[in-house]
C-alpha cells in the first residue's frame, strides 16, 4: 500500500462525505463534487475521517490524492492566474465568454465551461477559479494554448510567475560568430 493511503485522513469542519453505490459525494461551502470509486477500492468513513484501501497500491494512492484534492477544492477552492504579455493584448469576460485580443486579425472567444469562474484583475490578468483541480488546470492550459509565450520577444499568455527562456535572435548570432 502506498505511503499516502496508510492512515485515514481527517475531514475538515463544514465538509460532508457520503457514499452512494460506487460514488463518493463530497459537499462543502464552495460546492459539491462527485467521484467515481474505481473497482477494487474500498472507501470507509469513520467518524471524522476517511480511509481508502485496496489491493493495487498505485490506484489506492491515486484515489486518495483525488479525494484529498476534492476536499481541498470544496473547502478552499483552486485558483490559477494567467497574464497576457504583448502590445494590445487584453481580455474581457462577457457572460460565459472570455474575449481575448491576442494580436490576431480577429478577437479570440473562449467559452467558459460550467464549474469554472473566470474573473479579470486587470485587462491583462485572467484568474481561473473553481472547486475541481483538474478542471481549473485544464481551462488555464487551454487559455494559455491560444497564444503560448514565444521565446524571442516573450509575447503571449503565461502563468503568473512563469519564467520564459529568451533566445537571442539571428542578429545576435551574426555579431558573436562573425570575424
Amino acid at each position: 500500500m502506498s505511503k499516502l493511503a496508510k492512515k485515514p485522513f481527517s475531514i475538515p469542519e463544514g465538509v460532508t462525505v457520503g457514499k452512494d453505490n460506487n460514488r463518493l459525494i463530497l459537499k462543502g461551502e464552495k460546492g459539491e463534487l462527485v467521484l467515481t470509486i474505481p473497482p477494487g477500492i474500498e472507501v470507509a468513513k469513520k467518524e471524522n475521517a476517511v480511509a481508502v484501501s485496496g489491493k493495487e497500491s498505485r490506484i489506492v494512492g491515486l484515489f486518495t490524492s483525488l479525494v484529498k484534492n476534492a476536499i481541498t477544492g470544496i473547502n478552499q477552492g483552486f485558483r490559477k492566474e494567467l497574464e497576457l504579455v504583448g502590445v494590445g493584448y487584453k481580455a474581457e469576460v462577457a457572460g460565459d465568454i472570455l474575449r481575448l485580443a491576442l494580436g490576431f486579425s480577429h478577437p479570440v472567444e473562449y467559452k467558459i465551461p460550467e464549474g469554472v469562474k473566470i474573473t479579470m484583475v486587470e485587462n491583462t490578468k485572467v484568474v481561473v477559479e473553481g472547486v475541481d483541480k483538474q478542471l481549473v488546470g485544464q481551462v488555464a492550459a487551454e487559455i494559455r494554448k491560444l497564444r503560448p509565450p514565444e521565446p524571442y520577444k516573450g509575447k503571449g499568455i503565461r502563468y503568473v510567475g512563469e519564467v520564459v527562456r529568451r533566445k537571442s535572435g539571428k542578429a545576435m548570432k551574426v555579431t558573436v560568430g562573425g570575424a
